[in-house]
């Protein structure tokens, strides 16, 4: 089956469920094997985060990821819609931090998904195929995932008193989302309200876009849209946040009372059988891991991780932009306010570190040492810095340019690369630095 996008960019807008704020939300096509990205365009640089298990930060009454200082919170409707409806790649931009909530279901983006008008793309779509279940367990709530030839959900969603005990199995396909999940709204229990407004949440609910359960009755400015819809919600939260593991699913999901929480968990495990599964499958073929290959010309974020151990706060690279060259590339690194050393560098005027410039340097030159050993991922560590010179400060808003260059290299593990960062074209900084690697076996006795 093939990849799919939108043929054309669509908007929608509301207000949000937690923080109450009115958020415009564009969906926009992307090319084949871009994946799903949100974009925060009210933030210094645009900051893009990608929906993945790793990147979870906050599980209270919602999914929200976080990259960096940059989070966008309730992703799961948006997620389930795109994950429902078969669309591999798109950008989420977003002026705010919470997509709008509508009237609390995922029928309002599957209506948008339909005005932007899918198309299919020229690349196969790769699923992830459980082949051994997974199960999970928090509390009275379980989720069991089953080797199954699709994405089936069995599913029973009950509260604490027993009153509205609900249970659904479906075969998901898009048909069967946009029908009989998509339109199933967003639930609470009455009690529940005061606490969760305490929490900072729900700031922007109402039974607009929420169904209210108190006791026996149902409050809803409309009619219940199914007699089970409870249960339909559920399995389009898990429809939602299994879409975290970053490919399409194929599986059968057996859920009593889940929640974002224990979905993660579920996703997280998954996620971790499918990074087994990439390097026992390398190990088998006597390869390096499946990385990059070696002539690719750019990496996104995706790929930096893939290649250095860092970590945020301290990924100082958001790209490479070239690598056309066998011992040379140019990286980017976008400066925004929201890097957390302005806060005490300096207060009133914020300058990026100058060691932080060269921390960038190295990063860069360490990408050219992986890629000289066949994109196997190593430990580089930072040996020495010559001639090193900062020319004017680096400020929030501005791009880093970073040319890197092997000029000296020693058995693959030792190197020297003379750097220079420039914004604007105009050269910021430079450096002459060693760079040395050591086996994963090393770096841990």
């Amino acid at each position: 089956m093939k990849q799919r996008t939108l043929s054309h960019a669509v908007s929608i807008k509301g207000s949000s469920l937690h923080t109450g704020d009115a958020v415009t939300l564009t969906l926009k096509p992307a090319p084949a094997g871009h994946g799903v990205v949100f974009r925060r365009t009210d933030l210094a640089g645009s900051p893009e985060i990608q929906p993945r298990v790793d990147h979870v930060t906050d599980l209270v009454r919602a999914t929200t990821i976080q990259s960096g200082h940059a989070k966008v919170h309730t992703v799961e409707h948006v997620l389930s819609a795109l994950s429902g409806c078969g669309i591999d790649n798109v950008v989420v931009e977003m002026n705010a931090s919470e997509p709008p909530i509508m009237d609390g279901s995922a029928r309002p983006f599957v209506n948008l998904l339909i005005e932007g008008e899918p198309v299919d793309q020229d690349k196969e779509r790769e699923y992830f195929v459980l082949d051994a279940p997974i199960s999970v367990t928090r509390g009275n709530s379980s989720i069991i995932a089953l080797p199954h030839d699709g994405l089936k959900i069995s599913c029973t969603s009950a509260d604490d008193r027993g009153i509205h005990t609900q249970h659904l199995s479906l075969s998901i396909d898009p048909e069967t989302y946009v029908a009989q999940v998509a339109p199933a709204r967003t639930f609470t229990i009455y009690e529940d309200i005061e606490e969760l407004l305490k929490l900072g949440k729900i700031r922007g609910g109402s039974l607009d876009c929420a169904v209210v359960i108190k006791g026996d009755k149902i409050m809803s400015k409309e009619p219940l849209r199914f007699r089970d819809e409870f249960v339909r919600h559920k399995i389009l939260d898990i429809v939602g946040d299994i879409s975290l593991l970053g490919l399409p699913l194929k599986a059968h999901i057996v859920a009593t009372r889940p929640g974002h929480a224990i979905n993660a968990e579920l996703t997280k495990a998954l996620f971790e059988r499918l990074q087994e599964r990439r390097k026992g499958g390398a190990r088998k073929k006597g390869g390096p891991r499946p990385k990059p290959a070696p002539d690719v010309e750019s990496l996104d974020i995706r790929g930096i991780l893939d290649m250095l151990p860092h970590r945020y706060p301290f990924v100082m690279i958001d790209r490479i932009v070239d690598l056309k060259e066998a011992d040379e590339l140019v990286a980017i690194k976008n400066v925004t306010f929201n890097e957390p050393y302005f806060n005490g560098h300096f207060p009133g005027n914020p300058v990026m570190p100058g060691v932080l410039q060269l921390e960038a340097m190295a990063q860069a030159a360490g990408i050219l040492i992986v890629r000289r050993n066949n994109w196997t991922p190593k430990p580089a560590f930072f040996m020495s810095a010559d001639k090193v010179k900062f020319r004017r400060p680096v400020r929030p808003g501005d791009q880093l340019r970073i040319h890197a260059k092997l000029t000296k290299i020693r058995g693959n593990k030792l190197a020297v690369a003379e750097v220079e960062c420039t914004v604007d074209g105009q050269v910021v900084s430079t450096a002459d630095l060693m760079i040395s690697t050591i086996d994963d076996e090393a770096a841990a006795e």
